[in-house]
């Protein structure tokens, strides 16, 4: 099932056109950055599917415009793209000479309509009408590429140096903090080599810090 539909401009990101449902709202929050991914790499390729939770997005991108939907992952990846090439053409013919100078989001909302007609026809994968589509042997995707949303986005590389900074800072406020048991003095450069590698004896330390923090609080 489509659960969502965006157009917007590559150069800069501006949404032009949408369709959704309603409590995809964590999913949509993704699809700004995706835009902006699209915009400041070169090389991406014109078609790509991004795995995303239970759902996929499918993108494609062409004439400075990226076409996007979001779909459950069991919907058939052949009608995804059939389904956004529909939108691209209707889209190009109608919209194609003001896509460059459209100054405000959302600036051919009336492209709406016609989105929500398209969608329609797509929804129910087993009639005669997409049973054909999924057929056509002219079509095929196989050759488009699958990734996932963190590896497109860059998210986990982010969160585990995030994840290293705050574990960074809670070692510097221990160290600056607490008085260091092996070596009794407030100086602890001298001793973080000798406890880091030996796990056990740090993680007794590290122990015994927070214990003294929480009880001076």
């Amino acid at each position: 099932m489509v659960k969502l539909t965006m157009i917007a401009r590559v150069t800069d990101g501006l949404p032009l056109a949408e369709r959704d449902v309603k409590d995809i709202e964590i999913y949509k929050q993704q699809v700004k950055p995706l835009f902006k991914n699209l915009a400041t790499r070169q090389n991406e390729p014109s078609r790509m599917s991004i795995e995303t939770g239970p759902y996929v997005f499918h993108y494609i991108m062409e004439g400075h415009v990226c076409y996007l939907t979001m779909c459950d992952r069991s919907y058939p990846k052949k009608l995804a793209f059939q389904y956004l090439e529909d939108l691209k053409n209707e889209f190009e013919r109608i919209n194609g000479a003001q896509i460059e100078t459209a100054a405000r989001p959302y600036a051919f909302i009336k492209f709406d309509t016609f989105i929500q007609k398209t969608k329609k026809l797509y929804q129910d994968t087993r009639t005669q009408r997409n049973i054909a589509k999924l057929n056509d042997e002219l079509y095929e995707v196989h050759q488009i590429m699958t990734r996932n949303v963190q590896e497109v986005l860059g998210v986990g590389e982010k969160l585990d140096r995030k994840i290293l900074t705050n574990e960074e800072r809670a070692c510097r406020y221990l160290f600056a903090s607490v008085r260091c048991e092996s070596c009794n003095s407030e100086n602890h450069l001298s001793c973080v080599t000798r406890l880091s590698r030996d796990s056990l004896c740090g993680m007794s330390w590290c122990l015994v810090a927070c214990m003294r923090i929480f009880s001076r609080s």
